[in-house]
């Protein structure tokens, strides 16, 4: 009764668009909602009573939830439900409907920033994102399937988690068991305290619907997205420069490392930031400023949260021995910020080529590889 006015539905239209007879519509045409809960396999138009070649294709509706952090109309929404809307309208509470200008949006964080005009409104708060615990009790609100001011209820699973089927390296994702179905994007996941913990984002599941594992965005992320959002129109992330690998049992042999703990540094940019400081193919990175780094996937958003010039303590692992190595991080922006990656913390030179059909991307191993993995020279 007390957040749930704060609480909004988002309706993104998208007008029809028109493509060449014959011409028939690329993966890039799907609306990003219905890939989100379908996969890339899901179906493309121009199948029995859709659009013929030269009619109009990817035009609809996109329903979401959003709520208000600010009494003056701001409020956040996922990236995914705005994505490549002609209009946004904005549905409070007490039924009012209102056009939104959606002041800027982040595909990588999916998290876009609104703004109506309006005062004096009901608005959620933050909570401290680090107190976040698995099996600590949340709730959710939204409007799954258009059910406005749904509420459901469950626990926290996991805390930190990398989801690989989104795409989104930079997001160490709240897993939680809440049901979350279409119409809930964008909405907020909340303690027992009424605080906002996170953005309800995605669901994993084989058939479009609840399965019982959900991914919210931490509020904390959101909330500095959003600062920047409203300041500048994007966001920006720190880059390291490195490709990362995950270490096995037997990677970790060869390397002689006493667990399989870390990131492995298999690529290392030139000119990078981490080049001008020194750091080598087969350095073990094991913590950023004295936050651990148990997996390749643990590193991405510790560095992506970090403003590029800030300096940072990488803990190291190079031939055994354990060192400090102070990092100035450069900047990700633009094409590489949005982009698919291919491997962890990487830039825009190292995406693999369309005319690779094995998918794999090797080099010639260093002399202190060899002499790591015991290669004759």
């Amino acid at each position: 009764q007390r957040v749930g006015p704060a609480v909004v539905n988002v309706s993104a239209e998208i007008a029809p668009r028109r493509v060449a007879r014959g011409q028939a519509p690329g993966q890039d045409q799907i609306p990003e909602f219905f890939r989100r809960f379908f996969g890339d396999q899901f179906p493309t138009p121009g199948g029995p009573g859709q659009p013929g070649p030269g009619g109009p294709r990817g035009g609809g509706t996109s329903l979401g939830t959003g709520f208000l952090i600010s009494d003056d109309g701001y409020l956040l929404t996922n990236h995914h439900v705005v994505d490549g809307a002609d209009k946004v309208t904005v549905r409070l509470s007490d039924r009012r409907e209102m056009e939104a200008e959606v002041v800027g949006s982040d595909e990588q964080y999916d998290v876009a920033l609104l703004k109506i005009d309006a005062k004096g409104l009901p608005f959620l708060r933050a909570a401290n994102a680090g107190l976040t615990k698995p099996g600590q009790w949340v709730v959710a609100i939204g409007s799954p399937f258009g059910l406005d001011h749904s509420v459901t209820a469950g626990i926290v699973s996991a805390v930190g988690r990398s989801n690989p089927y989104s795409g989104q390296q930079y997001v160490p994702f709240i897993q939680s068991d809440v049901a979350i179905n279409r119409g809930n994007s964008g909405g907020p996941l909340l303690n027992t305290s009424g605080e906002v913990i996170g953005i309800n984002s995605q669901i994993f599941s084989n058939s479009g619907g609840y399965m019982g594992v959900s991914f919210a965005i931490p509020i904390d992320l959101a909330m500095n997205a959003a600062e920047q959002l409203k300041e500048t129109g994007s966001v920006r992330r720190g880059l390291l420069g490195v490709q990362v690998q995950a270490i096995d049992a037997e990677t970790a042999r060869g390397f002689g490392l006493q667990n399989t703990s870390g990131a492995l540094v298999s690529v290392v940019s030139p000119g990078s930031a981490a080049d001008k400081a020194g750091m080598e193919v087969g350095d073990v990175i094991r913590s950023v400023d004295g936050r651990p780094v148990n997996t390749s996937a643990d590193l991405p958003p510790l560095i992506g949260a970090k403003a590029p010039g800030t300096r940072v303590r990488l803990g190291v692992v190079r031939d055994g021995d354990k060192r400090d190595v102070e990092v100035v991080l450069g900047a990700l922006e633009g094409e590489v910020a949005s982009a698919a990656p291919t491997g962890p913390d990487e830039d825009d030179g190292a995406q693999a080529s369309s005319g690779n059909p094995l998918g794999l991307t090797v080099q010639a191993p260093s002399a202190a590889q060899r002499r790591q993995l015991g290669l004759e020279a």
